[in-house]
């Protein structure tokens, strides 16, 4: 039988040290328009904005080149792969993260690969290299009768990777807005070491209200990490009205910056001793039944 220690399979790894360890994030809450020029130029002058007031690590919304609806996607749609060219939000992401030598996390925006459309998450280190591309693993597909009907499963193709990805400002987990539901992609990527997870989202009228705050709470006090969120502003006037409230919460669920649904440019601190100090403080990982259950991280036992 495994001793309670053995909380995970394979065992939690250890967690790097990052070269800087005390950081300003910044989170821009974007009101996306139909003129892709428009929100690509728009996102450049936000993360410019962001970066002129300290910010190192730079997160954007969900679908920020794109209104937000499954006629959209297709005709927004980039192939990443295919280089710069045929991709000018990712081209863009580039030449910025570079020149201002930061960190990009670059929201989503619709990806085009074959005859496949994804929502995926890029991200870019100092150097302008794209260092990741997280492919929303989870499809949101809901119908509350009266309320919200949206199927994203109608044009776009999950993703089949967990992202975690080493960057000047730690190790960080990738998620797109529904992944934030699924507990268990949290716990793997704090099983891998991440530091804190990004998730660009987009939560509606509906949900927003009642399950934003409380999954992103969730998500950092389970797996003793940070978290943050990056919404669009809200459009009242768009086929789909965003919540907003992107937010940082630390790894003790305490929220440390949120804004409301308008436009905004939000700067917080990191801090990662605190992740430290708070899993010093109560150690849920030594404490974990490891003899009763355990989180299995099939890509990590497949590649041993």
């Amino acid at each position: 039988m495994a001793s309670p220690e053995k909380a995970r399979v394979p065992p939690a790894v250890q967690t790097p040290i990052p070269p800087i360890t005390k950081f300003k994030i910044g989170l821009c809450q974007l009101k996306v328009s139909a003129d892709k020029e428009k929100n690509i130029l728009h996102a450049r002058t936000a993360v410019e904005e962001a970066a002129e007031k300290g910010a190192k690590l730079v997160v954007l919304p969900e679908i920020w080149n794109s209104p937000y609806s499954n006629d959209s996607f297709p005709v927004y749609a980039e192939d990443i792969d295919a280089g710069f060219d045929a991709s000018p939000s990712t081209a863009m992401l580039s030449e910025i993260a570079r020149r201002l030598n930061i960190t990009i996390i670059g929201g989503s925006i619709p990806e085009r690969s074959g005859d496949k459309l994804y929502n995926t998450c890029c991200v870019f280190g100092p150097d302008g290299k794209l260092k990741a591309k997280h492919r929303k693993i989870h499809l949101f597909d809901i119908d509350i009768p009266g309320k919200i009907t949206f199927k994203e499963s109608m044009t776009l193709t999950a993703g089949e990777t967990p992202t975690t990805v080493d960057t000047e400002v730690g190790r960080i987990g990738i998620g797109i807005c529904y992944d934030i539901r699924f507990q268990e992609l949290a716990m793997l990527y704090a099983a891998r070491g991440a530091q804190l997870i990004c998730y660009p989202g987009a939560f509606n009228m509906t949900t927003g209200p009642l399950h934003w705050e409380l999954l992103q709470k969730s998500r950092a006090v389970d797996n003793q990490l940070y978290v943050a969120t990056c919404s669009p502003a809200r459009d009242a006037a768009a086929g789909y009205v965003a919540w907003g409230h992107s937010t940082l919460v630390g790894p003790f669920g305490e929220i440390l910056a949120t804004t409301e649904h308008d436009e905004a440019i939000l700067i917080s601190e990191i801090d990662y001793s605190q992740i430290e100090l708070r899993r010093t403080n109560l150690p849920l990982e030594k404490q974990r039944r490891g003899d009763l259950y355990r989180l299995v991280d099939v890509q990590r036992l497949d590649s041993e």
